[in-house]
């Protein structure tokens, strides 16, 4: 227990640094996109909000396969906390999205291809934490929602490959086709590497309180 202590302290150290690094790297040093102006500054934090929303998805997949094959509830209770962190982060995700569409396209909101999906990933990810509460048996729900987590997880790729699948309005990869200038490409892997901190910050935070909320409820059901 105090190693785990001491383990979420200097993360939250490090996180807290890499954070306040990122963003004087975004408001301050990097220079201004010629074309966009100042919304296109959202860009750093819209990206990796977009990965963690993918890399949170893929750790409640990998834990909603090893829950129904293993049936441990610790693989239950890393999924759970991975889809509250990850449904949290798309929210983030889709709402910059948003800001960044009304000056960009002049509208809040369209139905573009990588939008619709994002929205759908939201949604099949929110349904995975609401059906959860609305189920009798615990475990009945957890195997529940450990196949929602799995089938919702074929939407990931889909919001990943959608500009390459079909014409949308969403900009091109600019990033891996070198549309990047070096201090604005060394800027987003500082971002994407205080979020990814972030992130496992708040997931090691959630599985712990996920652990003493069923250590309760087992307490309470042998007093009872």
């Amino acid at each position: 227990m105090k190693e785990n202590h001491i383990f979420r302290m200097a993360l939250l150290g490090l996180t807290t640094i890499a954070m306040v690094v990122t963003m004087y790297l975004i408001f301050i040093w990097v220079p201004t996109e010629y074309e966009m102006g100042v919304i296109q500054r959202i860009f750093y934090l819209h990206v990796p909000l977009a990965w963690l929303a993918f890399l949170a998805f893929f750790l409640v997949f990998i834990g909603s396969v090893m829950y129904l094959w293993k049936r441990q509830e610790k693989w239950d209770v890393l999924a759970h906390s991975s889809a509250e962190v990850g449904v949290a982060f798309t929210t983030l995700f889709l709402i910059t999205g948003i800001i960044w569409a009304k000056p960009v396209w002049g509208v809040w909101w369209t139905w573009d291809a990588r939008l619709t999906a994002a929205l759908v990933l939201w949604l099949m990810y929110l349904a995975y934490l609401i059906i959860r509460p609305y189920t009798a048996d615990e475990q009945r729900g957890a195997r529940f929602a450990a196949i929602v987590g799995i089938v919702g997880f074929i939407d990931v790729p889909i919001v990943a490959l959608a500009i390459s699948l079909w014409r949308t309005q969403h900009p091109s990869a600019v990033i891996f086709e070198g549309g990047l200038e070096s201090s604005m490409l060394a800027t987003l892997l500082v971002s994407l590497v205080a979020f990814t901190l972030l992130y496992w910050l708040l997931l090691t935070l959630r599985i712990a309180i996920r652990k003493d909320e069923v250590e309760l409820k087992r307490l309470k059901e042998l007093r009872d």
